[in-house]
């Protein structure tokens, strides 16, 4: 099960979060991306705290796509550092992991 992550990322809407979510899809980085959303984030940035509403994506890959999911969202996101984290998947429903890796091909032959 060590082969998939979860990784996940913000952005500030749900139209930017389904575009993330349909080019790492579209390009064979993800097998699925959940928009959930939105959702209130507290957090630090440039000397005060700030509150925004936010939606996350969930995206499902292989742990050795994760630079070129990472370097797909720098290049859709908005933000100056997007959150950009991934979580590995240590167990998973044997039907639905399999269904998950037939959906991910190599970014070269798609």
């Amino acid at each position: 099960m060590t082969d998939f992550v979860q990784i996940m990322t913000t952005i500030d809407s749900k139209e930017a979060a389904q575009s993330i979510a349909r080019a790492l899809v579209e390009r064979r980085l993800a097998g699925c991306v959940q928009v959930i959303g939105p959702i209130s984030s507290t957090y630090r940035w440039e000397g005060g705290i700030e509150s925004d509403e936010e939606w996350l994506c969930l995206i499902k890959s292989r742990l050795d796509f994760y630079h070129d999911v990472e370097t797909a969202i720098h290049e859709l996101h908005t933000y100056d550092v997007p959150e950009i984290l991934a979580l590995p998947v240590i167990a998973g429903s044997g039907p639905y992991v399999h269904w998950l890796a037939a959906q991910i091909d190599s970014p070269e032959d798609s």
